[in-house]
C-alpha cells in the first residue's frame, strides 16, 4: 500500500538518534548509526511535503534514576548539556523540526516521546492524526513512543527500514515489533511512502 503524506494530518517522530545511543556511545545500539541515512530520507520527503517533524530526546539530568549509581539498569547517557545527548552528527534536521526533551525528572523513568512532554496534546491541537516513528532503540523508546501514541489514538506507521534495537535478549526487538503490531501499529517502509 502506498501513503500520501498530508502536511495537516502527519507527523514524523525521530526517536533518541543521539550519539550516546550509537556506536561508540555510551549505550551503544548495535548498528544504531545505520537508521541515520535512512531516517534522512524520511525526513527529506516530510519537509518537502510540509509536514511537522519531531525529534525527541533522552535529556536526564545527571543524577537520573534509570543510571546504575542511581538504583537504574543503565550508565549514564544523554545527560543534559553533553556531547553524547547530542543528535547524532549525520542526522540533517531541518531547523523548524520540533525538540521534544524527555525523560529530564531525576525520579522519573520516561521512555516514550510522549510521557510528561505535552507532545500528545500538542499534535491533536495541531490536528495531527497519523505519526510515522524510527529511531533508536526498536525494544525501548520506540516501543513506548508507538505505544503511548496507539492509546492516545494516533494511526501508527512503524519505519521498519529505520529502527534499531537493544536487544538485551536477543529477541527483544522482534517481539517489540510483534506487540506493537498486535497493538495496531503498521510497518511501513520509504518504498511505502509516495
Amino acid at each position: 500500500m502506498k501513503y500520501v503524506l498530508d502536511k495537516n494530518e502527519d507527523a514524523l517522530i525521530v526517536v533518541d538518534v543521539q550519539r550516546d545511543f550509537c556506536p561508540g556511545g555510551a549505550l551503544p545500539t548495535p548498528e544504531g548509526d545505520k537508521v541515520v541515512p535512512v531516517l534522512n530520507l524520511y525526513v527529506k520527503k516530510f519537509d518537502e511535503a510540509k509536514a511537522l517533524i519531531v525529534a525527541t530526546r533522552d535529556w536526564h539530568p545527571p543524577n537520573h534514576i534509570s543510571f546504575k549509581a542511581y538504583g537504574g539498569v543503565w550508565p549514564p547517557h544523554c545527560v543534559q548539556g553533553t556531547r553524547g545527548a547530542e543528535f547524532h552528527p549525520g542526522l540533517a534536521l531541518p531547523e523548524k523540526a520540533k525538540i521534544v526533551s524527555k525523560a529530564t525528572d531525576p525520579a522519573k523513568e520516561a521512555y516514550s516521546g510522549f510521557d510528561g512532554t505535552g507532545l500528545g496534546e500538542e499534535l491533536k491541537g495541531m490536528g495531527i492524526k497519523r505519526v510515522f516513528v524510527g529511531g533508536l532503540a526498536t525494544d525501548y523508546c520506540v516501543r513506548n513512543t508507538v505505544l503511548d501514541a496507539l492509546k492516545l489514538g494516533f494511526e501508527n506507521m512503524l519505519l521498519e527500514d529505520a529502527v534499531r534495537g537493544i536487544n538485551l535478549k536477543s529477541s527483544d526487538s522482534e517481539n517489540a515489533i510483534e506487540e506493537m503490531l498486535k497493538k495496531g501499529a503498521k510497518k511501513v517502509t520509504l518504498a511505502d511512502l509516495e
